[in-house]
Formats: structure tokens, C-alpha cells, sequence
């Protein structure tokens, strides 16, 4: 299961990568699209894009997963806020609240820039219920800063350079020829910093991924 989904997050981050080059090309044009254009978009050429690249997928090489009520690694990670501080898992959990800790491949992407705004369409509901939400992507900080400004993010994002981080949660995906990216997963952590749930097909419906964890919240909580 994980294998067929690890081939089409490579075919999506090159479809991805892609886009942020007509981002780059054209402004904010390679950006500012509705969801369904976005996801056709993605849907069309990665699936296109898999059938060429497949052959990478047994060269691709996946941190192994954590596993569920076990304790979340630490860490320690330049945020995206503006006074350049740094984040580790203790600043989350000293807030008494629980923690959606999502991974996505690159800032300014087609598939990050809807599953940001799913998380910030939904944000009153996540405080309401005394969560907060956090990003890593292997981006750096200032990257990470412009994206949350660009897109009026209430949350920020952490910078995971080199992806040690990712590794140790098991959403590092080390591809020849690409590099290594955050695999789009996501980790609930309670309060006391366990794991309590991972989602790890994310993919297949990142613009609804948000109210998907909205719904396992209730669950948890």
C-alpha cells in the first residue's frame, strides 16, 4: 500500500515542482487557482508523469513509520515567524493542546497551497477545540515565511533543512534524481506528546484532507 502511494507522490511532487516554476515564470498566476482546478491539474499530469517514473520507485528510499500511542520525536526547528525562534515538541505540548503535525513536500506547491487553505479555512474550528495545527517542510524558514504571508495563514510552518525531522516520523522520501522531500502525512499528537493518529493517504484528497482530521479529532478528544 505504501509503495503504490509513494510512486504517486513522486509523479505529484515533480507535477508539483512544476508549477512553482510557472509560479516563479508568472507571478502569482501559477498560484491563485480555484481547488478543482488545482486538484484536475495535479490529477492530469501526475498520472501521466507515473507512468514514465515508476522505474524510480524501487530506488525511492521511505523513513519507516511511528508507530500509533507511542511518543512523538522531538525536535527542534526554525519557524516561519517573523523574530526567527525556534520550535521543538515541548513548546507544542506546554500548551495543554492537541497538535496536527503535518508534513508537505514544498511551499508555494499546487498540492501544499490547497491543503494550507484547507487547514485555514477550517482554523476557528481547530481552536475551538483547543488545537493547534504546524507544517514541516524541508523548505527554509524564509520560504516557509513567505508562503504563510502570501496565503494569510493564522499558523506557521517549521523548516526542516536536510530532513532529520521528517525522517524520524517516518515522512522523509529520499528519490534519486529529485532529492529528498516531507511526505505528505499527518500526525495527531495529544497533549502528553503521543502519536494518536497517522494519515498517510493524504494525497488522493488533499483539498478535503482538513475536515478528514477534523472528524478523527472528534473521535480522540
Amino acid at each position: 500500500m505504501r509503495s503504490s502511494l509513494q510512486l504517486w507522490f513522486v509523479a505529484l511532487v515533480i507535477c508539483d515542482f512544476c508549477n512553482v516554476h510557472a509560479y516563479s515564470v508568472n507571478g502569482n498566476k501559477g498560484i491563485h487557482m480555484s481547488a478543482e482546478t488545482g486538484l484536475n491539474r495535479r490529477l492530469f499530469v501526475s498520472t501521466s508523469i507515473a507512468s514514465t517514473v515508476g522505474w524510480k520507485l524501487s530506488n525511492a528510499v521511505a523513513a519507516p513509520l511511528p508507530s500509533v500511542n507511542t511518543k512523538a520525536p522531538d525536535f527542534l526547528l526554525p519557524n516561519s515567524r517573523e523574530d526567527g525562534s525556534k520550535t521543538n515538541l515541548e513548546n507544542l505540548t506546554s500548551t495543554k493542546k492537541w497538535t496536527v503535525l503535518y508534513f508537505y513536500p514544498g511551499a508555494f506547491t499546487s498540492g501544499c497551497t490547497l491543503e494550507a487553505r484547507g487547514f485555514q479555512r477550517d482554523y476557528d474550528k481547530y481552536r475551538q477545540s483547543n488545537v493547534q495545527v504546524v507544517g514541516i517542510s524541508v523548505d527554509p524558514p524564509e520560504k516557509n515565511a513567505k508562503f504563510c504571508e502570501s496565503e494569510k495563514l493564522d499558523f506557521y510552518m517549521l523548516s526542516d533543512i536536510g530532513g532529520e525531522v521528517s525522517k524520524s516520523y517516518g515522512s522523509a522520501l529520499s528519490v534519486p534524481g529529485f532529492g529528498t522531500f516531507s511526505n505528505r502525512q499527518t500526525y495527531v499528537i495529544d497533549p502528553q506528546g503521543m502519536i494518536r493518529h497517522v494519515f498517510v493517504d493524504v494525497e488522493s484528497h488533499v483539498a478535503s484532507h482538513s475536515q478528514e482530521v477534523l472528524d478523527k479529532l472528534q473521535e480522540l478528544i
